[in-house]
């Protein structure tokens, strides 16, 4: 760029803000950067703890069930009687610009769908372990996307930083520096040129 850029006083100061503008973009990019990181690192914890709390809740829910298979028999046709879930929405929020899904299970009161007499303690049990392994996973499922988008805007970000750090900015640094050293030695070659006429004036007037 320097090569090709005319060593004006007009040029300088536009590529010194270009320069100006290439820094603050890093500095908030590299800001953004790292809150991202943060959440994304806080998110990462959290899908840590509910995966943890997931494989332990179908762990007690299968043993629940297996137990009630023994004890009751198949339990098939209690299954049918669960009601089909549809209160699941999305939604999204901003994050530094970046849109991550809110995932919200409609919360109702949890009632057993099958009577006294058509099932025992440990069916019970089962379905109240599977509706909160069902919970769980819709929080679970919100949390890993976010972590993915997150991810994925923490890659942009980052290589769009290191275009201004690595490439834009010393671009820049080189242009002023090449047009700030065209101008100063334009600068001494018309004093020395100054000099020079002044002193044929001063040798004609002696």
């Amino acid at each position: 760029m320097a090569v090709n850029t005319v060593p004006t006083k007009g040029n300088l100061i536009a590529t010194k803000k270009s320069l100006e503008l290439a820094r603050v973009g890093y500095d908030l990019l590299d800001r953004k950067r790292n809150i991202l990181v943060r959440e994304m690192m806080t998110l990462m914890d959290k899908a840590a703890t509910i995966q943890s709390e997931i494989d332990s809740n179908y762990s007690e829910a299968y043993i629940a069930l297996q137990r009630a298979n023994i004890t009751f028999g198949l339990c098939e046709p209690l299954a049918e009687a669960v009601p089909v879930d549809d209160g699941l929405t999305i939604d999204y929020r901003s994050v530094m610009g970046v849109e991550i899904p809110t995932v919200k299970l409609e919360e109702k009161p949890l009632t057993i769908p099958f009577g006294m007499y058509t099932s025992n303690s440990m069916v019970d049990q089962a379905y109240l372990k599977f509706q909160e392994v069902k919970r769980l996973t819709a929080v679970l499922a919100e949390v890993e996307n976010c972590v993915y988008r997150l991810a994925d805007a923490i890659k942009k970000t980052q290589k769009r930083a290191n275009a201004l750090r690595n490439i834009m900015i010393p671009k820049f640094e080189s242009t002023v520096k090449y047009i700030t050293d065209a101008l100063d030695e334009k600068d001494r070659e018309e004093f020395s040129r100054l000099k020079v006429i002044k002193a044929q004036k001063s040798k004609k007037q002696s």
